[in-house]
Parts: C-alpha cells; sequence; structure tokens
C-alpha cells in the first residue's frame, strides 16, 4: 500500500492527504437508484489502491496556497477517471482480479461495467461545478485532453499486440499517454484550484509526465520481478498477455539471435503452461541484463521529473519534498 513506502516528505504529509481524501471519498453518497450502475462504482473505488494522483492534486494546491482541502473534489474527480479507466481496461484484458477482489465485469457482468464505467467518467466531471466558472473551465480543459490521451495510449497497447516491430520510442509515448499524462494532470489540477500562475502550473506538470513515465517502468519491472506479496497482482501478468513492455524490447535489442527466437515463440504462441512461460522469460530478461537497463532508465525520467523542479517558485522545503516523494515512487516494491 502507498503508506507503507510513503510517511511524511519533508513538509507535506502525506498520510494527513490520503486520510483526509479517504474521509471525502467516504463521505459521497455513490450508492443510489438503480443499484446496478452506482453499487459497482462504490465497489471498485473502495478497493483501495496507492491513491497517487488525488494525493498529488492535494499536495499541488498545499504547494501553490497552503490549502489543499479546497482541491477535494478535484482530486476524486481524477480518482474517479482513473478507476474508470481500470474498469474498462480489466474488460478489455478479461481480468479476473483487481487489487486482490474480483473485477466489476466479474463481480456483476460485463454490460454492468461498460454502463458503471461510463457513469464514472461522467461522474469524474461533476465534481468540478465545485469550483468558481474560470477555474471550472480551466479544470474541464486540461481533464478532456488528458481524458483523450489516456483513450490514444490505450488503442496504442492494443494495436502493439498484434505488431511485432513496436520500438522503444513508441512504447515511451504510448506509456505516457496511457499513464503518464494523468499524473502530471493531477498535479496541474491542484495548481489550478489554487490559480497558480500557468507557467509555474506547466512546471508542475512537466515534473508529474516525467515521473509518471518512471512509475509505469517501475510498474513493469515489478510484473517480472516483483514481490508476489508485496506487488499487490499476479506476477508475471504481463507475460503472460504479451505485452510489449520496454523489458520485451530491450531484450529484442540487445539479446543473441536464439534468445530473441525464444522470446517471439514465447510472444506469439499459446503456451500451456503460464508459469513456464513466464520462468522462460523471465529468465532471458535477467541473462541479458534487463533488469539493470530498466532501472537505468527509470532513473533517467526521474531525473529529468526532478529538472522541472528548478523552475518552480516554491520553497525549499516543498521542493525536497517533491524530490522525496520521486525517489519513494522510483524505488517502491508495490
Amino acid at each position: 500500500m502507498f503508506v507503507l513506502f510513503l510517511q511524511k516528505i519533508s513538509d507535506l504529509d502525506i498520510l494527513q492527504y490520503q486520510s483526509d481524501f479517504l474521509t471525502y471519498l467516504s463521505s459521497q453518497k455513490l450508492i443510489k437508484e438503480p443499484k446496478n450502475l452506482y453499487e459497482p462504482i462504490d465497489y471498485i473505488l473502495q478497493l483501495g489502491g496507492k491513491r497517487i494522483r488525488p494525493v498529488l492534486t492535494l499536495i499541488a494546491s498545499d504547494i501553490f496556497s497552503g490549502d489543499y482541502k479546497k482541491a477535494l473534489p478535484a482530486a476524486l474527480a481524477v480518482e474517479v477517471f482513473h478507476n474508470f479507466t481500470l474498469v474498462h481496461d480489466d474488460i478489455m484484458d478479461d481480468a479476473p482480479l483487481r487489487r486482490g477482489h474480483e473485477t466489476v465485469h466479474e463481480k456483476w457482468d460485463i454490460n454492468t461495467g461498460i454502463l458503471s464505467g461510463d457513469a464514472m467518467l461522467i461522474l469524474a466531471y461533476q465534481y468540478f461545478e465545485n469550483y468558481s466558472p474560470l477555474v471550472f473551465q480551466k479544470l474541464a480543459q486540461l481533464f478532456s485532453k488528458t481524458a483523450l490521451e489516456v483513450c490514444d495510449g490505450q488503442q496504442l497497447d492494443v494495436d502493439f499486440e498484434t505488431r511485432n516491430d513496436v520500438t522503444i520510442d513508441e512504447y515511451i509515448k504510448m506509456i505516457t499517454l496511457k499513464t503518464s499524462v494523468l499524473v502530471a494532470a493531477a498535479l496541474k489540477m491542484g495548481a489550478i484550484v489554487a490559480e497558480a500562475d500557468e507557467e509555474q502550473a506547466q512546471h508542475l506538470y512537466n515534473y508529474g509526465l516525467n515521473l509518471g513515465i518512471a512509475f509505469q517502468l517501475q510498474d513493469d519491472y515489478l510484473d517480472t520481478f516483483g514481490d508476489p506479496e508485496t506487488f499487490g497482482k499476479q506476477v508475471g501478468g504481463d507475460i503472460i498477455e504479451n505485452k510489449k513492455t520496454f523489458l520485451y524490447l530491450k531484450s529484442l535489442e540487445v539479446a543473441n539471435d536464439e534468445d530473441k527466437e525464444q522470446l517471439y515463440t514465447l510472444y506469439n504462441k499459446k503456451q500451456k503452461n503460464n508459469s513456464e512461460k513466464i520462468a522462460a522469460v523471465s529468465t532471458i530478461f535477467a541473462k541479458n541484463n534487463i533488469p539493470n537497463y530498466t532501472h537505468e532508465l527509470i532513473e533517467y525520467y526521474t531525473n529529468k521529473s526532478f529538472e522541472s523542479l528548478t523552475h518552480l517558485n516554491i520553497d525549499a522545503a516543498s521542493k525536497e519534498g517533491l524530490r522525496m516523494f520521486g525517489e519513494n515512487l522510483m524505488s517502491r516494491k508495490v
């Protein structure tokens, strides 16, 4: 869980942000008629998760205005949207579990998952109605742009499944759209609520954009080499689904012909035994030094995100807090 690897970072009290966000979430009357539409929404939002994105919204508002509680509606909008994407992603991936529990479409059915997900997208917009017209407009513009980018990234991810010529640059673009832009937008939304100027809000967005790339690369690494007890998802899930992650693409770049041929075979044919497939692919990754290559790229994007901090006109303690936040994400085990 998020709280296990982030306690109090400088003047940024992560546990307090998280606690107040969860209290605000609990105060929402999400279940109403028809219950088969709204119970799945409450279910997925109560399953937990790291809550990184809403916490980032609160952090940004606190940094620029000293008042993070006014960003709670925007933070919830971000979390509702994020979970909407998970509901639909799980349907597309036919995933049985999310955060150790049944996925929405498994607990109810596919049609309910689709419709409840659609309702979550609309619900996310409604939380912006808590703000003045100007702030509402800025939030809605950023949100609409981000939502479309996430869809772009999801489609690229689907397209990659049937392609054998995906490049590392294309993969970075895909995870930037599918994952990173929402991390960046979460931060910028907090800055917008705090009425920070556009230039400062954009620097914070850039910090989040590169941190989001590092976050996803770490997720890719943990999917193969993480501890099943702490990771929270099935280790080897990307391998089973033939996801062309950085680990796979880098292997094709540096491995010998024999290893490349084995990878192609493993990723292009149905395997009867997933455990054997995971073991074989993991062995090729380890043999070709892929964990080190991945950590180097994670460090590159994390440091790139820190460059944006130098342009922020905020106090030194807040800058250090954001830096420590990034370093903790980079070294996380969950």
